[in-house]
């Protein structure tokens, strides 16, 4: 049987006998499919999950420290989380210069529960602020617009009273970042001291796995960044003390379930089955009497209705049971919407 062509495969021979071209180079390509790349060499330590769950405790941090530096400088700072990324602390080293100072931080993992012994991090967590927004800083701190030029030498070297300036912007801009991760463990976050020249000095290794926080810093009218640098360790301590208390509240949980549930058998409730209503006159009401029908307006197979606390929360229909009235339940009203008919 020959082989039926089909509409796209007559345009392109059509279009191929009119270009003179073949056939084959006349059909259209399909666009090659990228994939991400991924070095199995160094394999990524934290998953998409913990990275969304940092961005959410940093995005918290940067309102927080916005509202500290709008009262310190007296002008609007508008703080925004550019990027959350896993790499390694030798990529952030190398972008460093001689010039660039990097605040350490002493972390202190706490247990919620109180009765464990708290947790000091042995690799400092790193707080670094560009020399030019360092400098705009400090210059509104003194009382000035802050007007720093941006073009600041590569070499530029803090002087000593703009360290000690320095230190105390950080401690302050520190201070705030333990309220971001109370949610899920109690972490003190405390400023340990000024590192003034960080390429001379080997602070975590070069290969140690970290997660780097860029930020981006506004104001008055000048742009800036500050990166904060989570080792790894710190983060592996972090993450098993947060699992080891989700899984505490989980068994919590549970064993207050089982006590409800024990407590809630015991309790007793009011069920009300309605089987319609109609109103009457007290006249009418007063000359009732023994084999008389009140006509409700519906059926004899029409559904009843069965409340609870005022909601309808189930459908029967009448019946007999061992010589009793009772209502076999048909339905059950799960929405609040159907409760609420």
């Amino acid at each position: 049987m020959a082989e039926v062509l089909s509409q796209s495969q007559i345009d392109a021979l059509l279009n191929s006998m009119r270009s003179g071209g073949d056939v084959d180079q006349a059909e259209e390509k399909q666009p090659e499919k990228k994939y991400r790349k991924y070095d199995f060499t160094t394999p990524r330590k934290f998953t998409k999950d913990r990275l969304k769950m940092l961005n959410g405790i940093f995005e918290n941090y940067t309102r927080v420290i916005g509202s500290r530096l709008n009262a310190q400088l007296r002008t609007t700072c508008e703080i925004t989380v550019e990027s959350i990324e896993e790499q390694k602390f030798y990529e952030f080293n190398n972008a460093l210069t001689e010039g660039d100072v990097l605040a350490m931080v002493d972390v202190t993992i706490q247990s919620r529960e109180g009765g464990g012994t708290p947790i000091l991090a042995q690799d400092p967590v790193m707080v670094f602020l560009s020399t030019s927004t360092g400098l705009g800083m400090m210059d509104r701190m003194m009382g000035s617009e802050g007007d720093i030029d941006r073009e600041v030498p590569s070499d530029y070297t803090y002087t000593d009273l703009e360290l000690q300036l320095y230190e105390l912007l950080l401690k302050d801009i520190i201070a705030p970042m333990a309220h971001s991760w109370e949610n899920y463990v109690p972490i003190a976050f405390e400023y340990n001291r000024t590192e003034v020249n960080p390429t001379l000095v080997q602070l975590l290794n070069l290969d140690e796995t970290v997660v780097l926080v860029d930020m981006k810093m506004d104001f008055s009218g000048s742009e800036g960044r500050m990166s904060i640098v989570l080792p790894g360790s710190v983060l592996m301590s972090v993450f098993g003390e947060v699992n080891r208390e989700s899984m505490g509240r989980k068994v919590a949980s549970e064993d207050n379930s089982k006590e409800i549930f024990d407590k809630l058998r015991d309790s007793t409730l009011e069920i009300v089955a309605e089987l319609g209503q109609t109103q009457l006159s007290l006249s009418d009401i007063y000359h009732l009497s023994v084999g008389d029908v009140v006509d409700l307006g519906r059926s004899k197979d029409a559904p009843i209705f069965l409340e609870i606390g005022g909601y309808q929360w189930f459908t029967g229909r009448m019946g007999i049971h061992k010589k009793n009235m009772a209502i076999k339940i048909d339905e059950v009203c799960y929405s609040a919407e159907q409760r609420s008919e």
